[in-house]
């Protein structure tokens, strides 16, 4: 008996939280206005990459893997500098460091899914000296279904009008209700 109830929460947290199959592109949404387009991101089961302008230009380089020890960065892949990060804005569930790759025009963040929750990364502004990233978590429970509270970080990718360089990355968090 207790298998069967288990049985049926987890297919009714499947079945209300599936967002589609790994490596998957996101091409909602744009950019707002006085924003440089944000690119397409990467996805994953609970995440959307950011859209843009140009849908069919998805980062080459796959994304970096994080574990509970340490990150594996593939070749190729830059991370920030710490001290070029600013993420004293974002709580402790998101992780405060950031990647680049190709150009140094695809910059990689941690946003935060699991359960009904998915993940995007917005740029949301940018200029000669700072690049802004927002982490959105989605919370999207339709009704009468049940979600897992679990919380997982998530790899997102978001395209800078122009290479990060030396720029300063400011990452803030919102939550959105879909």
């Amino acid at each position: 008996m207790r298998n069967a109830v288990a049985a049926v929460a987890l297919a009714a947290v499947l079945a209300g939280c599936s967002s589609g199959a790994p490596g998957s592109g996101s091409s909602a949404g744009s950019s707002s206005p006085g924003t440089a387009p944000a690119g397409t991101g990467t996805s994953a089961p609970g995440s959307t990459g950011s859209s843009g302008a140009n849908p069919t230009s998805a980062p080459a380089q796959p994304p970096v893997s994080i574990s509970e020890e340490k990150p594996v960065v593939p070749p190729n892949v830059t991370p920030v500098a710490k001290e070029k990060v600013d993420s004293t804005s974002l709580s402790d569930t998101f992780r405060g460091e950031a990647y680049v790759f190709n150009d140094g025009r695809d910059v990689e963040v941690f946003g935060v899914g699991g359960g009904c929750k998915e993940a995007r990364a917005e740029v949301t502004a940018q200029s000669a000296e700072v690049v802004q990233v927002t982490l959105v978590t989605i919370t999207k429970q339709p009704p009468g279904t049940m979600c897992t509270q679990e919380v997982r970080q998530v790899p997102l990718t978001v395209r800078l009008a122009a290479p990060l360089g030396d720029r300063r990355l400011v990452l803030e968090s919102r939550e959105e209700t879909g």
